[in-house]
């Protein structure tokens, strides 16, 4: 007597994944869209890096991305030019974006954690302002900025270019979105009830949890005070107190008279990445530490 053997379920798992698998076309058009902003973004780069390299004479006469011979006779040559001027600017820099950036960072924490875990009436009118400050262009500020400078003596100084810089719409928007996520209310309250002030609960519990957004808001200031141009330039008449941004400016408006500048210039400008570089080195260890404590919660 036979036995009839039911017949076995058909996998269904390989069609799941040939589903699944992306089109080879749609998974080429990605890839080409981030090579070509890689070198939109990595070729001046590279071309500042190699262009340091080349003396006044093989800056004009060789091939754009062949390293020359004269990147330490430029290095010599930028830290003599103007007995170290080029040396003085590069710590107004360091002074404006790193005093800058820091104070930018603690006032927008303090305001971020306000709007996020305080109520208060006018409270979504003020958000809402911040916002709209986002949207608005910083350069549209900067005569505004000139004219009150002016007008209660400081411009010319070193404040009339930090003063600007502590309040940052975007840097007080993206700590009050950070806060209303990495600050449970609960733990606000647990804080509270055991004696602790506002003061104390801000200081003690609130910003511990929020150094990563703070080191983003601090990281984001710092870039854009160090690559900031124009407010410089409008606030500032002596070029002992120019930061990097402007002086290598004046290297390149001096350089249509004296082309020995433009390597001056160029170099001056590589050199100018290297604290950018290391800032993000030293400072992307807290967005890691970050990641695995959020995959640890829970």
């Amino acid at each position: 007597m036979s036995t009839a053997t039911a017949p076995r379920p058909v996998s269904t798992r390989p069609l799941v994944a040939e589903r699944r698998r992306p089109r080879p076309r749609a998974a080429v058009l990605p890839t080409v869209a981030l090579v070509l902003g890689a070198l939109y973004c990595l070729v001046p780069v590279v071309w500042v890096l190699v262009a340091s390299t080349k003396s006044s004479s093989e800056l004009f006469s060789t091939f754009t991305f062949l390293p020359g011979t004269g990147l330490l006779d430029n290095l010599g040559d930028l830290f003599a030019y103007g007995d170290g001027q080029y040396a003085q600017w590069a710590l107004n820099s360091l002074l404006f974006a790193g005093v800058g950036a820091a104070a930018c960072t603690l006032v927008s924490t303090m305001a971020g954690y306000a709007l996020a875990k305080y109520e208060f009436p006018g409270r979504q009118v003020a958000f809402y302002a911040i916002l709209g400050g986002v949207l608005l262009p910083g350069i549209t500020l900067a005569i505004p900025q000139y004219l009150l400078m002016s007008k209660i003596g400081l411009a010319g100084t070193y404040w009339s270019v930090l003063l600007p810089c502590l309040i940052s719409p975007f840097g007080i928007f993206l700590a009050r979105v950070y806060a209303g996520s990495a600050v449970p209310t609960e733990t606000i309250e647990a804080a509270r009830i055991d004696g602790a002030n506002d003061a104390r609960v801000f200081v003690s519990v609130a910003l511990p949890m929020m150094i990563p957004g703070m080191v983003t808001v601090f990281l984001l200031q710092f870039v854009g005070i160090w690559n900031n141009f124009l407010l410089p330039f409008i606030m500032l008449s002596d070029e002992r107190i120019y930061p990097l941004t402007v002086g290598l400016y004046t290297l390149l408006s001096k350089g249509s008279g004296t082309p020995s500048l433009y390597t001056l210039a160029i170099i001056g400008s590589a050199v100018a990445i290297i604290p950018l570089v290391v800032m993000m080195l030293v400072l992307q260890r807290y967005w890691r530490l970050d990641l695995i404590s959020g995959g640890l919660k829970g």
